[in-house]
This record gives C-alpha cells, structure tokens and sequence, in this order.
C-alpha cells in the first residue's frame, strides 16, 4: 500500500515526482501508479500549452519583412539602403545607361529594379540628359511621325490594335517624341535598335508604371490595373502629381 500525502515536504516521489493530490489518501499500487500518469500527462499538456503559446506569440511579433534586389524591405515596403537606413523618404529616381542598355530604379542608396531596354539607333539616338517623369499613357495609340522617312507607308493604330508598335503603355520623359514603351519586339531588348526612345518587355514595362504611379502620387488599386491590362482598347492618361525624374546616361 503506497501512502500519498496532499504536502510534496510529506509526500513520497514516485520515479522523481512530487504528488499532491488532495489530503492523505491511501493507495494500493494500481491506484497510485493511474494517478501519477495522469497527474505527468496533465503536467506535459500544460507545458506543451505554455510553449506553444510563447512560439505563437513570437510569430506574431516578428517584424514583416522581405527581400527586394537584394535589399531588405520592412514595415511594409519600406526600403532599406546598405548602410540599414530606412529611404521611406528618398524620392524614386530612374536612370538609362545607353552603354549597357539597363534602366535602373534607385530610392536612396537602394537599387530596386533593374531592367533590360533597347535604346535609340545610332541615326536615331536616344537623347542623353536629365528629365522629369509626369505623364503616363495606358494603352496608347500610336501614329507614324511626320517627316520620318522610316515611318512613311504606315498607318495610325488605335489602343491594343494589331500591328499597333506602343504596348501596354507609354510613359514619357521628353514630350512629344521620347518615352519609355512596352514593345512585341522582345529579342531587341540590350540593343541600340529602336528610333530614340527606350524599348521595354510589355509586362515589365507595366510593373515599371506601377511604380511610378505609386511614387509620383497617383497609385491605383489592382481592379484599375485589371481592368486596363483586360480592356486593351480603352485608353487612360494619368499624371503624375510628384514627376520622377529620370537620367540618361552615354
């Protein structure tokens, strides 16, 4: 008969546990050994509860975070720059290397995306210099350039028309003429192929207007995009409220 006393200072361990389960009880070995189980499972669950709850909570604490090009995002898109300063207040900045053909977009210190282009050819080269991003047009037409002898036999096209060169969108950087466009030419990209202004994938054109548009004070919610990707006839200008500015570099 085992003995088990509501005191552990009183009571007997059994395999190492203190029991206390109520005043003095008198327990014939079954008994005991029923109890004990049941006391160390009740104990283990508890535990396990405890820890679970102290992992849940550390979950939930964790700041969101990801990766953008290599650069750490937190708090929601904020950038962080090499030196693991925030450039939530950096301003979008873009800029073309005619050498390399790649367009980069900068916040701060932080490289956010990097494309490849296809800039202007040697007879019609793409003006190097320093502009401002204000206007953006989502599925442009596009009409041959007067006077332009490589153009000469060809007609207007209206928005997502076949044979219509413009996709996606056109955003300018050097009204009327130069601006960044999506194009159906895809091999031409890292090349000096186009007649000045700078050629794009249509769907990286699309995320590059996006961008602006999010940075230059006019962001739009994903059912506007939808609409304009599924309903390539209808056109839409927008400007900018805060222009981006974009460099052009030999």
């Amino acid at each position: 008969m085992k003995r088990v006393f509501a005191g552990c200072a009183q009571s007997e361990l059994w395999n190492g546990i203190c029991i206390n389960i109520g005043p003095e009880t008198h327990l014939n070995g079954p008994q005991a050994t029923m109890i004990i189980y049941r006391t160390t499972l009740a104990g283990l669950i508890a535990i396990g509860g405890a820890l679970g709850a102290t992992r849940a909570s550390a979950q939930l604490d964790l700041p969101h975070t990801a990766t953008t090009a290599g650069k750490e995002v937190a708090d929601w898109g904020t950038a962080v720059n090499d030196s693991g300063t925030a450039t939530s207040d950096a301003p979008l900045m873009l800029t073309a290397d005619l050498s390399s053909r790649l367009l980069t977009v900068r916040r701060g210190d932080s490289t956010l995306k990097t494309y490849q282009v296809a800039v202007g050819q040697p007879r019609y080269p793409t003006p190097p210099g320093s502009y401002t991003i204000k206007k953006i047009i989502w599925n442009p037409s596009w009409h041959p350039p007067p006077d332009s002898k490589w153009a000469r036999g060809k007609s207007a096209k209206g928005p997502g028309e076949p044979g219509n060169p413009m996709k996606v969108v056109k955003i300018f950087f050097r009204e009327p003429d130069y601006y960044i466009h999506g194009t159906d030419a895809v091999s031409s990209l890292g090349e000096a192929a186009s007649h000045g202004c700078l050629r794009m994938d249509p769907d990286e054109v699309a995320d590059l207007a996006k961008l602006i548009m999010e940075h230059g004070g006019q962001p739009r919610g994903e059912n506007w995009f939808w609409r304009i990707l599924h309903f390539r006839r209808e056109t839409k200008v927008v400007y900018l409220d805060n222009p981006v500015s974009l460099t052009v570099k030999d």
